[in-house]
């Protein structure tokens, strides 16, 4: 929807402001879902919402959002491989400009490189090729692990990948570890073989169903604020991982736990042998991952 042309113009300071009612503050670990057009008309558009970000949590925290393609780099008429320094994200216009910004590192993942910025960026996105996409050690499990936060703007929890997190560390059988193969390029020029998960054969109807975004709101575990016309919704990450976690150790709603639920992963063309050793949670010897 386009905002009509006498709609207030929603300037940086008022999003410093939003986002400071919300209880984020410098030093913080921040996730970040958006939409830019929730807001209304943005005096700037998306850099202005990501300098607003940046101003809150300063150098000394960590600012975090998806870079995603989602397999589209693979599609018909696309490049065909995924390349950090070009690939565009399908996430919306915020995290699109974001990732293209000086000091944003980004990482190596066919189809779910993170971006990030701040005091732990580098350390966060650097070894995403040689772990699980959704991992305890991916860049999200990460922030999440370190006590970082949730934050949405105008979006809902549909689109909280940290959920997907959850799913994976405690061993939801319906996402493959590693297990389809796709090219990437890195940025001194070679052609590596990258790994992704295999998608679930459809969706969960606990995560995916968002079952736990009320849950959130009842228990007391989120905070909100209106920045313009967007809706703004903050969360401790682990608030987050306990809650979704419960839900998926008991079920709910009438679905069964992860346990008991019978969706797998899919397999396709582009599935392999996983690289992965689930005994020990980390890279098989011979995985190529652990050549660059």
């Amino acid at each position: 929807m386009v905002p009509p042309a006498d709609a207030p113009e929603v300037t940086r300071g008022d999003i410093v402001a939003g986002l400071r009612r919300l209880g984020l503050s410098a030093g913080a670990g921040v996730m970040v879902h958006s939409s830019l057009k929730s807001f209304g008309r943005v005096a700037g558009g998306p850099g202005t919402v990501i300098e607003a970000l940046m101003e809150v949590i300063t150098p000394e925290g960590t600012l975090m959002m998806p870079s995603f393609n989602h397999g589209r780099a693979f599609g018909e008429g696309a490049a065909g491989y995924f390349d950090p320094r070009t690939t565009p994200t399908t996430n919306g216009a915020i995290p699109d400009a974001f990732w293209r910004m000086p000091d944003v590192c980004r990482s190596l993942h066919p189809t779910h490189a993170f971006a990030a910025w701040g005091r732990s960026a580098r350390r966060y996105t650097r070894f995403h090729h040689r772990t699980l996409t959704c991992g305890p050690d991916s860049p999200l499990g990460l922030v999440g692990r370190e006590g970082g936060y949730g934050l949405l703007l105008g979006v809902d929890y549909r689109v909280n990948t940290f959920h997907h997190v959850v799913e994976v560390s405690t061993g939801a059988p319906c996402l493959g570890r590693r297990t389809e193969s796709l090219p990437m390029l890195l940025p001194d020029g070679r052609r590596v073989d990258g790994r992704t998960w295999s998608w679930r054969e459809k969706g969960c109807p606990i995560t995916d169903g968002t079952r736990y975004g009320p849950l959130m709101a009842a228990r007391g575990l989120q905070t909100e604020a209106v920045i313009g016309a967007c809706r703004a919704i903050c969360f401790r990450l682990r608030d987050c991982f306990a809650l979704i976690a419960e839900l998926l150790r008991t079920g709910t709603g009438g679905f069964p736990p992860c346990s008991r639920c019978a969706i797998r992963p899919r397999r396709g063309p582009r599935t392999v042998p996983s690289d992965w050793d689930e005994r020990k949670q980390c890279l098989k010897p011979d995985s190529p991952a652990l050549d660059y």
